[in-house]
């Protein structure tokens, strides 16, 4: 089995009358040739180093090497703990969660690229977050991977899911809008409802520019994951009420896909344009520099 566009992969779903991380999962274990128990214990192992990762962000305040981020996290997780979050539980949790994972990655702590290190703490954030609010096992959140692994691949195949090539749209855009999908299935939505979702949540970060300070993925990098999941929410919730994205999730994909080849190259993990090239910014970038070179 090929999946190649989220129309098929719907088709797919409800020829097989399986949902879209089963399918994921079948099509992985044709593709490699390892049985279905095999791939989901490697799965369980990726779910694992993830709340590694929040764990260990929620626990150290300390400053990443650049000086510019950390501890964060900690601030966040003090804050939700005194039931003073607007947002509420689920994206209060999913924030601080995804804050720690982006925050050990600046430490050059071990994290899993979902779809990528930039990116990387959407997904546990809303995963851990469901975790802890709705009690979901960890089995349930294994097959979320899944489902997000399929909704990435058919992105990743049609567009980009990298800032160089792309864009931010493409990095925090593709997280964001396979975490949207994750978060419906999880909550039982059909397999048209999450891809709904995932055209949402696209849509709603179309032309995100990819603009690291000092060149280094942290600012903003970091607090635009923690923006992600309040997104990735707030499309999962659209969906599940019945409001569907008036351009489908494919033609969401083709326009992410020009946005970006449209897109300067200054704005592509250049740090030549955007926030990288403002006063503080290029102050930020100097001291730096000077910091290396009295190492």
């Amino acid at each position: 089995m090929e999946i190649q566009s989220m129309t098929e992969l719907i088709e797919a779903c409800q020829r097989e009358q399986k949902t879209i991380g089963e399918i994921m999962l079948m099509m992985e274990a044709e593709k490699s040739g390892k049985d279905e128990e095999t791939i989901i214990h490697m799965m369980e192992e990726r779910l694992i180093k993830m709340k590694e990762a929040v764990d260990s962000g929620t626990a150290d305040a300390s400053a990443a090497p650049s000086g510019i981020s950390g501890g964060d996290a900690v601030k966040m997780s003090n804050y939700i703990s005194q039931g003073k979050a607007l947002s509420g539980s689920y994206i209060g949790d999913a924030m601080t969660f995804s804050m720690a994972t982006s925050e050990s990655n600046a430490r050059m702590g071990v994290i899993v690229a979902t779809p990528t290190a930039g990116a990387a703490g959407i997904l546990p954030g809303v995963l851990f977050s469901l975790h802890k609010n709705d009690g979901y096992a960890y089995k349930d959140l294994v097959m979320g991977l899944f489902t997000a692994s399929m909704l990435g691949y058919v992105i990743a195949n049609r567009s980009f899911i990298s800032g160089a090539a792309g864009g931010c749209q493409a990095e925090v855009g593709s997280a964001t809008a396979m975490a949207a999908g994750t978060i419906v299935e999880l909550k039982g939505g059909t397999p048209a409802q999450a891809v709904n979702a995932t055209a949402l949540a696209m849509k709603s970060l179309l032309g995100l520019v990819c603009d690291p300070v000092a060149g280094l993925v942290e600012v903003p990098c970091i607090k635009r994951n923690v923006i992600g999941t309040s997104i990735a929410f707030s499309a999962a919730d659209l969906s599940l009420a019945g409001v569907e994205s008036r351009i489908p999730c494919d033609e969401v994909i083709e326009a992410m896909y020009r946005v970006g080849k449209e897109m300067p190259r200054t704005l592509k993990e250049t740090a030549l344009g955007g926030l990288a090239t403002t006063e503080t910014g290029k102050r930020v970038k100097d001291q730096l520099s000077c910091r290396k070179k009295n190492l």
